[in-house]
């Protein structure tokens, strides 16, 4: 028996990284969550701080916040996390979108409002979302793209505490964070809706987590559904032929059921867990992980699922209670053709007609349908980076941002044209574009009810109907191209390299091949004379055509680490992925090398 005391157990030893002061934060919008307080870089010293540079139409932003909780909640004393947002649309460098945003996603850290992009320059970010992580001494030391990493941020953070309370550099207590007075109201940021059968309608009150059922005027409540860990913030809403209304509880990564007759609510599909790649893309429907379904809607004998988190379209088949992927890749974009080779961009609204079923695909600002032979086609919108108000022919019309999608009496289209606060109409039948109805706020679905169409205004928390107006609203046209500043590349050899380092004690895991993979394709596809496709090595050389003069590069990767553990047969793996839209500009003194952080430092 030893009586002496145990030896103290050591601090880590400090980490070897590259000592990159962080630069400072600053946006013209200000900040938000810190009872008007300006925050600065000095404020944050002795705590660890996570940068999320996010903007709200991303969906994979969004699962971020939700991958940030836990952390922000075990670490709280010592972690703050700040969010900057950083718009890709016109609207999202609204201050008042931006903090309409904060509230809807319920983001509980401080967060600076960047319309300019200034921080997002400063740190040299090239996609949302990223992360960047920064010691108690105010220095970089990790940045992160895209989704998935949270377990290597927990991680570091971890190390960083260890480390900095060692040194004498780490300070506990409170952080900036101050929460906003709570709004009362019948909905606050509503999402989508449906008519029953009986004239009642049916509204997916998103931020509250639950379902309001209101009476036939769109007034008057009659009940409220949910509310107590249901729902996490559903958004689309269909009948089903047996009377239920099937509802996307996006968050859960679930599809529900719930029976207006009984209150009954019941789970069709979903794990709760969110799809990744490499999982199942098809069997039980209870088994099979689902990724924020958005939107929902009975076409052709099946209950089709806007999958916004994987860019995809899904089906729910009750007869044997299975779901399977029916269209998309998952790769970030829009390409048209059969459904398994088809790209869409955050799928987010979806109405059924007889022979197609429409889609609102939002981050390409698109109007797209596919048919029962299985063909996505797009009838107004060009890809990622062009947006805008303006009407007329189909394929010079511009939208942005749509999020709902409704088909009216006479066969046309409308489109809940979000970030343009409108209500826009497409007909197949002349290819023209007209505007219904403006001065709406972020309009995310409508539904038609006794002649009238009754529109789901979410950010002014209600219901507005309106009367279809025999004539289309007149209004200027706007076109808009992201303000992303393009990357100057030089004509021919560049070297693309994805940056990738395994989180500390884990390593890539390649026991059932290889672990990394890389896609690259070109908008026009022309800017690309090779280098176009997909292999496992994280570089590769491209060739870019001088006469094409410019585009954008579109790069999906994605890498599997596992932990290093010779002991474990069973080590935990994680998946980091990250989709880039790289607008470039070729230029005789442009880069020969792109460099894209997936998880490390460039």
């Amino acid at each position: 028996m030893n009586d002496a005391a145990p030896a103290p157990t050591p601090a880590p030893a400090p980490r070897k990284r590259a000592r990159v002061r962080a630069p400072e934060l600053i946006g013209k919008g200000g900040w938000l969550n810190t009872g008007g307080k300006d925050l600065t870089l000095a404020d944050l010293r002795g705590k660890c701080v996570v940068v999320d540079f996010w903007t709200f139409c991303c969906i994979n932003c969004l699962h971020v916040l939700d991958e940030l909780r836990e952390l922000e909640e075990k670490h709280r004393d010592t972690l703050v996390v700040i969010g900057v947002h950083s718009p890709k649309f016109v609207h999202e460098a609204d201050h008042g979108a931006v903090v309409d945003a904060v509230e809807r996603y319920q983001v509980h850290h401080p967060v600076l409002d960047d319309p300019e992009l200034a921080t997002w320059k400063q740190y040299a970010v090239r996609a949302w979302p990223t992360l960047v992580v920064i010691d108690p001494e105010g220095y970089v030391v990790a940045q992160h793209a895209g989704e998935g990493h949270a377990h290597a941020i927990a991680r570091l953070v971890a190390e960083l505490e260890a480390e900095h309370a060692a040194k004498g550099t780490l300070r506990r207590g409170d952080g900036p964070y101050v929460a906003p007075e709570p709004v009362a109201g019948d909905l606050r940021f509503p999402g989508k809706a449906v008519a029953l059968p009986d004239g009642r309608l049916l509204v997916s009150d998103s931020t509250r987590h639950q379902l309001v059922e209101f009476a036939p005027d769109g007034e008057r409540v009659l009940r409220r559904i949910g509310g107590n860990g249901e729902f996490n913030e559903p958004q689309g809403l269909a009948l089903l032929p047996d009377g239920r209304v099937a509802v996307a509880d996006t968050v859960h990564h679930r599809i529900r059921a719930y029976d207006p007759a009984t209150g009954a609510i019941e789970t069709l599909a979903g794990t709760g867990r969110q799809w990744w790649q490499g999982s199942p893309t098809e069997g039980p429907a209870l088994a099979v992980d689902l990724s924020s379904p958005w939107d929902v809607a009975w076409w052709d004998g099946k209950l089709w699922i806007a999958m916004a988190g994987v860019h995809q379209l899904w089906t729910y088949d009750p007869a044997n209670g299975t779901v399977r992927k029916a269209a998309g890749t998952t790769n970030e974009g829009l390409v048209d053709g059969p459904a398994d080779e088809a790209w869409f961009a955050q799928p987010s609204g979806l109405a059924a007609a007889d022979d197609r079923l429409w889609i609102a695909d939002s981050e390409t600002s698109a109007l797209r349908w596919i048919d029962r032979d299985g063909v996505v086609r797009t009838a107004v919108g060009t890809g990622l980076f062009d947006f805008g108000h303006r009407d007329g022919a189909a394929g010079q019309a511009l939208l942005q941002h749509p999020l709902g999608v409704t088909v009216l009496p006479d066969g046309s289209v409308a489109v809940s044209d979000t970030y343009n606060h409108a209500l826009r109409r497409y007909d197949p039948a002349s290819g023209e574009v007209t505007t219904l109805a403006t001065d709406l706020r972020e309009p995310s679905d409508a539904v038609v009810v006794d002649g009238d169409v009754v529109v789901v205004e979410s950010a002014r928390h209600r219901l507005t109907r309106l009367r279809l107006p025999e004539e289309a609203v007149r209004v200027e046209a706007v076109a808009h191209r992201t303000q992303r500043a393009a990357t100057d590349v030089a004509g021919g050899a560049l070297r693309l390299d994805v940056v990738f380092e395994p989180p500390a004690g884990q390593k890539l895991d390649e026991r059932y091949g290889p672990s990394t993979r890389l896609l690259v394709s070109a908008t026009p596809p022309e800017l690309l004379r090779s280098g176009a496709g997909t292999d496992s090595a994280l570089s590769r050389e491209l060739e870019i055509d001088p006469a094409v003069g410019g585009g954008v590069l579109h790069v999906s990767a994605m890498a599997a680490s596992c932990d290093d553990d010779p002991e474990n047969p069973y080590p935990a793996c994680h998946v980091h992925q990250q989709d880039w839209g790289v607008p470039v500009r070729v230029t005789a003194d442009g880069a020969e090398r792109l460099p894209l952080v997936l998880a490390g430092l460039a």
